[in-house]
């Protein structure tokens, strides 16, 4: 079981100034959430309960210093894994792209390194190769509820007509 810190996603766009002021509510919530659970691992290790995992949340918007900042004070702390929150929230993807190729590699290869809220198989791609271990994201699910299917030709849209009686495999 993996357990995330809370943290606050700050809108895009938003000002440095703004970011920080977001990044450092992140940290000290991190900070509490690192304590608190000290003494839940505790308390399930007497009970014999399975151990959990807490992973902070790197934040800091699109700014690359507020980023690594983050990071660093995150590792400070000390975390079972490391997440990269705040991204696809509206900035482009240039930049999403951008900040996963600094952040990664300076994330500790010892430990997971999570990107929070990107689904799409292109964008799965494109993090695995900046270093990115683990993903998570409503898209894809919420797409093929609504009958739209990633396929490695495209997408398919399952309710259109033209599938009906087609009883081929995707």
């Amino acid at each position: 079981d993996i357990c995330m810190v809370f943290d606050e996603c700050p809108p895009h766009p938003i000002d440095e100034a703004g970011a920080r002021k977001s990044m450092e509510l992140t940290l000290r919530w991190a900070g509490r959430s690192a304590a608190a659970f000290e003494v839940e691992r505790d308390r399930r290790a007497t009970e014999g309960l399975s151990r959990q995992a807490l992973f902070g949340i790197v934040q800091g918007s699109v700014y690359g210093d507020l980023r690594r900042e983050c990071l660093d004070r995150l590792v400070d702390i000390g975390f079972d894994g490391y997440a990269i929150g705040g991204l696809s929230v509206g900035e482009p993807k240039e930049a999403m792209y951008r900040v996963t190729e600094e952040l990664a590699p300076r994330m500790p290869a010892s430990h997971p390194r999570y990107l929070m809220g990107v689904g799409t198989p292109e964008d799965i791609v494109e993090s695995v190769a900046r270093g990115i271990d683990m993903f998570d994201c409503v898209m894809p699910t919420r797409n093929a509820r609504n009958g739209t299917l990633f396929t490695s030709h495209g997408l398919v849209r399952i309710k259109n007509a033209r599938y009906a009686r087609d009883e081929r495999p995707v």
